[in-house]
């Protein structure tokens, strides 16, 4: 792993547990073992570092999405494997639900933030996944379906990080997967 990626992996793991306004570029260069001035030799910015953030974390996120549910035929045994995996991801401990979606709230209040924009493009390409893996399954309106199933996702963890509770993902999945069988 190179200096750029040290600087993304602790930005990634502070950004994550504390939030863009709680950690400042000296606690970035502290994580990774770097000085300020090498971190604004990488990235012009804070908020271009955390732009950088999620469009690494990106891959990677898709990366793992992919495996999930790659064995189901159905769409709804596909949207059940999707949210067991969910359900399993939220039950780690010190799971803070999706950085993309805790960042973009964050930092609401600025629209045109190069972070909102690389989450909403990661939002997108999930529905995209999602779409391409319900279609390839036999989904019939697997653009409709798609967006179903992630606004439960997204929602299921939401409430999950509020209520403590990461069998809100099981009980959103049920409805996830009644909807796939509707379909």
């Amino acid at each position: 792993m190179g200096t750029r990626d040290d600087i993304l992996s602790a930005a990634y793991g502070l950004l994550y547990r504390d939030g863009f306004a709680r950690v400042s570029m000296d606690d970035i260069a502290a994580a990774a073992k770097v000085s300020k001035r090498t971190i604004y030799h990488h990235f012009d910015s804070k908020d271009a570092l955390a732009a950088a953030v999620l469009g690494h974390q990106h891959a990677l996120a898709l990366a793992q999405f992919r495996a999930w549910g790659a064995e189901a035929e159905s769409p709804a045994e596909y949207v059940a494997a999707v949210f067991a995996a969910l359900e399993v991801w939220a039950k780690r401990p010190r799971w803070l639900g999706s950085g993309f979606t805790r960042l973009s709230m964050e930092l609401a209040h600025m629209p045109g933030h190069p972070a909102r924009t690389v989450a909403r493009n990661h939002k997108r390409a999930v529905e995209v996944w999602l779409r391409d893996e319900l279609a390839r399954r036999g989904a019939p309106d697997a653009d409709a379906l798609a967006l179903r199933v992630q606004l439960l996702m997204e929602g299921a963890m939401c409430l999950a990080l509020i209520r403590g509770d990461p069998d809100c993902i099981a009980s959103a999945g049920l409805v996830a997967v009644a909807l796939a069988c509707k379909e």
